[in-house]
């Protein structure tokens, strides 16, 4: 009978997406296609340091596509900003950790 306890916690394991989910976005293809890959690329290197993963990808998106970009990487965090039209991205990566990009000038 213990058996059967174990083998029902497992089927309630939660299940971490390690893709990156795209809750909102207004950006072409081109440039969301770049800023996700930036984002994953710069929180998986700086898994332990979002504050420098936010730095790396706020330089990268300023060099790219012009200055005047904001960046939030964390856990638990709500938000609500202004933004230009077609340059805002809300992602989803690794479970929790969700990146905010956006231009505002």
């Amino acid at each position: 009978m213990a058996d059967e306890g174990e083998g029902g916690k497992e089927g309630e394991k939660k299940i971490l997406h390690v893709y990156p989910l795209v809750k909102h976005s207004d950006m072409n293809e081109e440039m969301r296609t770049e800023a996700i890959e930036l984002s994953v690329t710069a929180c998986e290197k700086y898994s332990s340091n979002y504050e420098q993963a936010a730095k790396i990808i706020k330089e990268t998106m300023d060099k790219k596509f012009g200055i005047f970009w904001h960046v939030v990487v964390g856990e638990g965090f709500g938000f609500e900003v202004s933004y230009e039209t077609e340059n805002i991205l809300y992602l989803f990566f690794a479970g929790n950790l969700a990146i905010v990009l956006w231009k505002c000038s």
